[in-house]
């Protein structure tokens, strides 16, 4: 496979329908293209999106089926609660800097409400040497990560992974770890499930190994 057609498999990798051998010849590609690497993190909110719509689709419906009238209805209230949202976090910070500069201990009570939705974990891998570190903020509709990594070695591909407590998996983020790097490397990504759902998080590289485990306090 030439090297050009290797970077216009990004997309059908990170969307799940090479098959086994086209992935494996595409995961030696993508150890030595930190181009592809961020390209593949870059697919991850379509790869979600696309999960949870095949996930609320009947299996008796056809994918390609045109859209019911109330659908228009239905998005034009979530973009209304998500401004409304958007409105009462602002009117929260602006409460939270009236009170900083008046004094009191009201400020926790103002700024309490974003915080208990996010949390942070970091953990070292003994044997591996790598660092992580895993902050999340649950939305309507899963979770929002943010992962910070510091790996020495490589080059490899790697991918975080989260666990539900039933035991499903669903890859968060990847990246391209060139092992040259001095400081921590810094992914978005996000998971349909709920912070509340996940039992532990995974750093991994494509090729199964495990290099480090994050579990919520």
């Amino acid at each position: 496979m030439r090297s050009l057609e290797r970077h216009r498999d990004v997309g059908a990798y990170a969307l799940g329908v090479l098959d086994e051998a086209e992935a494996f010849r595409f995961e030696d590609h993508l150890m030595e293209c930190p181009q592809c690497a961020a390209h593949v993190t870059e697919f991850g909110p379509v790869t979600r999106q696309m999960m949870l719509y095949r996930r609320a689709t009947p299996r008796v419906v056809h994918p390609m089926a045109q859209p019911g009238p109330q659908l228009l209805g239905r998005l034009l209230d979530e973009v209304a609660t998500r401004h409304r949202a958007r409105r009462r976090r602002l009117l929260y910070a602006v409460a939270a800097s009236v009170v900083l500069t008046v004094g009191g201990s009201s400020l926790a009570m103002t700024a309490g409400g974003d915080a208990a939705r996010t949390s942070s974990i970091e953990a070292t891998d003994a044997r591996s040497g790598v660092w992580a570190q895993v902050t999340t903020e649950d939305e309507d509709w899963g979770t929002q990560v943010e992962l910070k990594v510091k790996d020495e070695s490589g080059p490899r591909a790697c991918h975080l992974v989260a666990i539900s407590q039933d035991g499903k998996e669903e890859t968060v983020t990847g990246w391209n770890a060139t092992g040259h790097a001095t400081g921590d490397n810094t992914m978005m990504g996000s998971s349909t499930f709920h912070a509340d759902q996940i039992d532990r998080y995974e750093v991994r590289t494509s090729g199964g190994e495990h290099l480090v485990t994050l579990e919520p306090g």
